[in-house]
């Protein structure tokens, strides 16, 4: 890895100095001089003296981050320590054994009629390879010290990583909204629908965004506490619910159409985990330039594929109870969080009490996606980035609940029609990102002080049609209520169709990304 003369220089003078702690309110002083002089990074935009005068005051309050995309130099880091390293395993941990992650393993023995024993093993290889996606993304951040799609920047082109910029922004909101919906359904049941789940979604809402205004610090407190009550109330309902679990129920149909359910139900448990791959690196660029890769990528995929693997597993059960269980069957004609609060009927009042902090659970899951579209914003451009993060995140927020409150009565529609959307394009973008790495970069490396020099960073043509091709073959193999591809429907005939959209798009991009990039370097020279 290349790293400028200039930041050397800077580096080694501020050495001697205390790390400057990760939430200062100065953006603008961790710009090199050679940042700050390129005129593309100026805004006309003159912010009013009020505005100027509010902002200040958030960003004196403790604990608060100030610091949008702007870079973190190597001298700005935090300290190596083992409590930092647990926290990369306690994020994903504490923030993926939620109930929505659960509510999507309930879809294996209900919408695809697969058996326990299938819908286990598509569920735990589904979420080791969305885990490794992610693990992968995650070892730019401290190596960099930049947001994950100001990163994309350097593997897809200054333009041309907008796209999936925007698409990440959409996907954090859909994915919170129906996480607020899941919390709102669950305080409703366990109020016997005396409070409705409007209430529910603006509660999450509220907390979910004031930890994510404060940033990295007050985020990563959180994550750190909100793992505890979980762990324990999931580990009720297991006790409570397990003797209603049915583990010999079979997979139905012919072995044509359970083998393209298992696969269908494969990508999905693997899209979840894998949407994170668009955020990894956001939550590691305080980490010291020195943190070995290896250990990053092994933290992040134990913490997620552990986490993943055990509320799929925890959901499939559920699921299989409802054929012979009369009040679970009910339950989920009612919604998936009727049918998680009826897990723990058999524990009385003490199980409406770990329902409501099931519930909130899900403000941990939420918090890091919403942090992460707000910075998404930033990266659009030179304009958006003029305004603060905290006023993204309070603009995310806002629309997440607002899509929370139009949509919770479709909640299986939105997860059925929403979910393929965050797998197919990341998983395109993390290929290109390896086979960049890979095959041109292994040994020029990267220079990551030039973020925002266009004459540094690739055109990214060859990047922009493998994404879009990765598209075309998405688009012929999904298989979703809304449409089904011509090569989904040969692929899982007897069934009615097989989603192949992932495998084929990352086909299309496998094939085209290479010699297109090479016919780049040959005539652009970057």
């Amino acid at each position: 890895m290349t790293t400028p003369d200039l930041e050397k220089q800077q580096a080694a003078a501020t050495t001697a100095t205390t790390p400057v702690d990760p939430t200062t309110k100065s953006i603008s002083s961790t710009d090199t001089p050679q940042q700050q002089q390129q005129p593309q990074n100026a805004s006309p935009f003159k912010v009013p003296h009020f505005l100027i005068k509010i902002n200040n005051t958030l960003e004196s309050l403790s604990g608060f981050e100030a610091r949008g995309i702007t870079r973190v130099l190597p001298s700005e880091r935090q300290p190596p320590s083992h409590l930092a390293d647990a926290q990369v395993f306690l994020l994903w941990f504490g923030a993926n054994i939620s109930v929505n992650n659960l509510a999507v393993a309930l879809l294996g023995p209900l919408v695809f009629q697969l058996g326990f024993t299938d819908s286990a093993w598509c569920a735990i290889v589904g979420a080791f390879l969305g885990s490794c996606s992610t693990a992968y993304m995650s070892i730019w951040g401290p190596a960099s010290g930049n947001r994950t799609m100001v990163i994309a920047r350097y593997f897809m082109g200054y333009w041309p990583s907008k796209i999936p910029t925007a698409l990440n922004i959409v996907l954090m909101v859909g994915y919170i909204t129906l996480s607020y919906i899941i919390a709102g359904q669950m305080l409703s049941a366990v109020s016997g629908g005396s409070l409705t789940i409007v209430v529910g979604i603006v509660v999450s809402a509220l907390v979910c965004w004031v930890v994510a205004v404060f940033g990295m610090r007050v985020f990563h407190f959180y994550e750190r506490f909100a793992l505890i009550p979980q762990i324990l109330v999931l580990f009720a309902l297991i006790g409570c619910a397990g003797p209603y679990f049915d583990t010999t129920i079979e997979s139905q149909g012919d072995g044509t159409a359970i083998a393209a359910n298992r696969l269908s139900f494969l990508s999905l448990c693997l899209y979840v985990p894998n949407s994170w791959a668009a955020a990894a690196s956001d939550y590691y660029v305080y980490y010291p330039e020195s943190t070995r890769k290896r250990k990053i990528f092994c933290l992040t995929l134990f913490g997620l594929w552990t986490s993943f693997s055990l509320v799929y597993m925890i959901g499939i059960g559920l699921a299989t109870g409802v054929t012979h269980h009369t009040a679970w069957a009910e339950a989920s004609a009612i919604s998936a969080g009727a049918l998680i609060v009826a897990g723990f009927e058999p524990l009385k009042g003490f199980g409406l009490f770990c329902s409501v902090i099931v519930a909130l659970g899900i403000i941990a899951n939420s918090i890091p996606g919403c942090y992460s579209a707000a910075l998404g914003f930033q990266v659009l451009g030179r304009h958006f980035k003029v305004v603060p993060r905290w006023v993204w995140t309070c603009t995310v927020v806002v629309l997440q609940t607002v899509l929370a409150l139009a949509g919770r009565e479709h909640l299986f529609v939105l997860f059925q029609n929403f979910l393929a959307l965050m797998g197919y394009w990341v998983e395109f973008m993390i290929l290109i990102f390896v086979l960049e790495h890979v095959l041109f970069r292994r040994t020029r490396g990267f220079d990551w002080a030039r973020w925002e020099d266009k004459s540094y960073l690739p055109v990214g043509w060859a990047a922009l049609v493998a994404f879009l091709l990765g598209w075309v073959g998405a688009v012929l193999g999904m298989y979703q209520i809304w449409y089904t591809g011509p090569l989904a429907v040969l692929a899982g005939a007897s069934a009615g169709g097989c989603d192949v959209g992932v495998w084929v798009g990352c086909g299309f991009a496998l094939v085209s990304f290479p010699p297109l990039r090479w016919l780049e370097l040959r005539i652009i020279g970057r």
